[in-house]
């Protein structure tokens, strides 16, 4: 066997879930090398940046925990954001009066297209905004809308992660980006 086909940087995410089943620490490290922004990027839109790192490490914690019990290892990315999910619903309980829930809140495709000249003061502006329209929504609304247009999740896999039916994710998805464009309006970003 070659070097390269021991290597876990090399290895199929499949094949990589069935190593960490077998105990293999190196193949999981892999996985957490290939996931750890996402789901990071995916927790700070839905909690923001409060407990951040405590929040990632946990579902690093619970998807170690939990592989051995993955009974479709091809199935992997939707299993670790729905884990994501469960850790962001959990956090969203137990700090309750930070929570900003609000029906009307809402997303859209988050970056509209600006010059790659702005200057970085503008834009942090309008991540600012973004992350203040994304607040507005209700935590439902802006999972479904973070999933979908910021980490580019397909509808159909949304709809397993968050355990809903694929016209509910339709519906909070439309509802989302209208909330979001009127709060981007309201706020003159677009």
């Amino acid at each position: 066997m070659s070097v390269l086909a021991d290597n876990p940087a090399n290895a199929t995410e499949t094949k990589l879930v069935l190593r960490c089943q077998e105990g293999d620490t190196l193949s999981f490290q892999e996985l957490y090398r290939r996931y750890q922004q996402r789901i990071r990027a995916t927790l700070y839109q839905l909690c923001g940046s409060e407990m951040l790192d405590d929040l990632v490490q946990e579902v690093f914690l619970r998807v170690w925990k939990g592989l051995p019990k993955l009974k479709e290892p091809s199935s992997f990315s939707t299993w670790v954001y729905r884990i994501t999910w469960n850790v962001a619903t959990d956090k969203r309980r137990k700090f309750a009066q930070n929570l900003s829930v609000n029906d009307d809140g809402t997303i859209l495709n988050i970056m509209p297209s600006r010059p790659q000249d702005t200057p970085d003061l503008m834009r942090l502006h309008y991540q600012d905004l973004v992350q203040q329209g994304l607040q507005s929504l209700s935590l439902e609304h802006r999972a479904v809308l973070v999933l979908h247009d910021l980490e580019d999740v397909p509808q159909k896999e949304v709809a397993k992660i968050l355990e809903l039916s694929i016209g509910t994710v339709k519906s909070r998805l439309f509802y989302a980006r209208k909330q979001m464009r009127k709060f981007l309006k309201e706020q003159g970003a677009l």
